[in-house]
C-alpha cells in the first residue's frame, strides 16, 4: 500500500515538471494552426522588384546556398571582431540571460589566422613624422634638419575639433557603427557559436523588436491591433519607395533570425531534465515557425514577412553584384596561402552565379526626388539607430548574430546608397580599380558581416523548403489516417 502511495507521488510529480517546463516556453502561449497557411500565398511578385519567388528558391537553393556555406566555413569569415560588452545606451540593462546557450566563446587575436593590428589602428600623420619613425630624408647628405623642421605640434582642443571632422565624414557614408577597434573588441570563432534558439525570450526580446519598429522605422499610421507594432501591407502603398525598402529590409532581417530560431529550436527545453542531454538539443520546430508564421496567428501578414526575406535577399545581393569588381581583388589573407588562394577562387566563382541572375535589385530608382538628400540622411540615421539597439540585446549570442547580420545589412546599404561605389569602369579592365591599402572601401570586418549577413539570409531560405516538406509529410500522415479511418 505504501509503496502505491510513493507511486502515485511519483507520477504526480511527473506530470507536474512535464507542464512546468512545457508551458515556460513560447510554443504553449499560442496554439499552432495544422495548416501549410504560411506558404499558400509565398509565390510570385515580390514587389517594389521584378523579381518573383519562385526564380529565387531554385537559384538560391541550388546555386547559391551550397557556395556561401562553403565559401563562409573558410578562416577569412569565421572570425568576427566585435564589442559585445557596450552599455544600451537606450534604457537600463536589466535583463541578462542566464542560461548557457546565451553565453560565447571568444579568442584570442593571436588565434586568428592572418591578424594584422595595422588593419584596426589606423597611423596618425603625427606619428609618421615623430621622433620615434624612420627619417629616410635624414640620411641625405645635403639635408638640414633644422631648416626642414616641421613642427607637428596639435593641441589637444585641434584634436578633439579633427575627430569631429572625421565622425562626420564618417557618417556620410556609414549606415552602422563599427565597434571593431574598441578596446573592448574581441575575435569570436562564428563555429564555435552557432546562431540557434538559446531560450533568450520574454519583455526583454519584445522591446527591443517593439522599439525598431514603432520608434525606428518609417510609419504612415498607427496599428489598430493592440500589442502589433508591425506596418500592415494594405499600408505600404501609403509609404514612398524608399521608406517601404527600409521597412521590408528590416522585416526581412526579423524574419531570417526567426526562421533560424525555429529551425535551430532548442527541444530539449521540452524534455524532462534528467532527459535532456548537457550539450543540448536543437533542431526544427514545426509548431513554432507556424505560431511566428501563419496568417490566423499574425493577422494575415505571416505570408507577407516571409516575402520581406526574400526583397532582403535580393537588396544584400545586388550589393554583392555592385562591389563584385572590387571584392575579386581583395587578398582575404589569413597567412594560409592554399586557403587564402581557395578562398579568392571562391569569391570569383560565387561572383560570377551572382551576375547572371536575371532581376537584381534596382537601386537607382532611389532618393531621386526633390527631397532626395533629406531622406536619405533620414534613411541612414533610422538604421544608424537600430544598429544601436543591438547592444541592447541581453543575451550575447543572439546579440553576436544581431550586430553581425545588422552591420551585414548597414554594409550593403553603404555599397548601395552612400555614392562612392558609383565609380565608372576601366573600359579595358572592366573592373574598379583597387585603391590604396590605407582608403580601403571596406574594412575586413565588414566584408566578413556582408557575406556572413548573406549566408544567413540564404540558409533561411534553404530552411523554408525544409518546412514545407515537413508541412507536406504531416499533410499525407493526416490523409493516411482518414482513408484508414472506419
Amino acid at each position: 500500500m505504501e509503496c502505491k502511495n510513493y507511486c502515485v507521488i511519483f507520477i504526480i510529480f511527473a506530470v507536474a515538471i512535464v507542464q512546468a517546463v512545457g508551458y515556460d516556453t513560447e510554443l504553449f502561449e499560442t496554439p499552432a494552426c495544422d495548416s501549410s497557411a504560411c506558404f499558400e500565398s509565398l509565390h510570385g511578385a515580390l514587389g517594389d522588384c521584378s523579381c518573383n519567388v519562385d526564380t529565387i528558391d531554385y537559384f538560391n537553393n541550388v546555386k547559391i546556398f551550397p557556395r556561401i556555406q562553403s565559401l563562409v566555413s573558410k578562416d577569412y569569415f569565421r572570425f568576427y571582431k566585435v564589442n559585445l560588452k557596450k552599455e544600451c545606451p537606450f534604457w537600463a540593462d536589466d535583463s541578462k540571460c542566464a542560461m548557457k546557450y546565451c553565453h560565447i566563446k571568444t579568442c584570442s587575436k593571436e588565434s586568428v589566422p592572418g591578424f594584422d593590428e595595422s588593419e584596426y589602428w589606423e597611423e596618425s600623420p603625427a606619428r609618421k613624422y615623430s621622433k620615434e619613425a624612420p627619417k629616410l630624408c635624414s640620411q641625405d647628405s645635403d639635408h638640414d634638419p633644422d631648416l626642414g623642421y616641421l613642427n607637428m605640434t596639435i593641441s589637444a582642443a585641434s584634436q578633439f575639433e579633427i575627430a569631429k571632422w572625421k565622425a562626420y565624414d564618417d557618417s556620410l557614408e556609414n549606415f552602422c557603427q563599427s565597434d571593431d577597434k574598441d578596446v573592448e573588441a574581441e575575435y569570436i570563432d562564428l563555429s564555435l557559436n552557432l546562431e540557434r534558439y538559446t531560450g533568450y525570450k520574454g519583455p526583454s526580446a519584445h522591446r527591443i523588436w517593439r522599439s525598431i519598429y514603432q520608434e525606428n522605422c518609417f510609419r504612415p499610421k498607427t496599428n489598430p491591433y493592440q500589442s502589433f507594432p508591425y506596418v500592415l501591407s494594405s499600408d505600404l502603398g501609403n509609404m514612398c519607395l524608399e521608406e517601404r525598402v527600409f521597412y521590408r529590409a528590416i522585416s526581412g532581417l526579423h524574419t531570417s533570425i526567426n526562421i533560424h530560431l525555429c529551425s535551430k529550436y532548442l527541444l530539449s527545453e521540452k524534455k524532462l531534465g534528467f532527459a535532456a542531454p548537457p550539450e543540448g538539443e536543437w533542431g526544427p520546430n514545426l509548431e513554432e515557425f507556424q505560431r511566428r508564421f501563419d496568417p490566423s496567428q499574425t493577422h494575415g501578414e505571416g505570408p507577407n514577412w516571409l516575402k520581406n526575406l526574400y526583397f532582403l535577399y535580393l537588396l544584400e545581393m545586388k550589393a554583392l553584384a555592385k562591389a563584385g569588381p572590387y571584392l575579386e581583388r581583395e587578398d582575404y589573407f589569413t597567412g594560409n596561402s592554399n586557403e587564402d588562394e581557395e578562398t579568392r577562387n571562391a569569391i570569383k566563382n560565387m561572383l560570377g552565379v551572382i551576375y547572371s541572375f536575371p532581376d537584381h535589385f534596382n537601386e537607382s530608382l532611389m532618393f531621386n526626388g526633390s527631397k532626395a538628400a533629406t531622406l536619405k540622411v533620414e534613411f541612414r540615421e533610422h538604421f544608424l539607430n537600430i544598429s544601436r539597439i543591438m547592444d541592447c540585446v541581453g543575451c550575447d549570442k543572439c546579440k553576436l548574430w544581431g550586430k553581425l547580420q545588422t552591420q551585414g545589412l548597414g554594409t550593403a546599404l553603404k555599397i548601395l546608397f552612400s555614392g562612392k561605389w558609383n565609380v565608372e569602369e576601366d573600359p579595358e579592365q572592366g573592373k574598379l580599380p583597387l585603391r590604396h591599402k590605407s582608403h580601403k572601401r571596406l574594412q575586413r570586418t565588414e566584408i566578413v558581416a556582408l557575406f556572413n549577413a548573406f549566408a544567413r539570409l540564404s540558409n533561411s531560405i534553404r530552411e523554408l523548403e525544409n518546412f514545407r516538406s515537413m508541412l507536406r509529410f504531416d499533410a499525407d500522415k493526416m490523409k493516411i489516417h482518414y482513408v484508414r479511418m472506419p
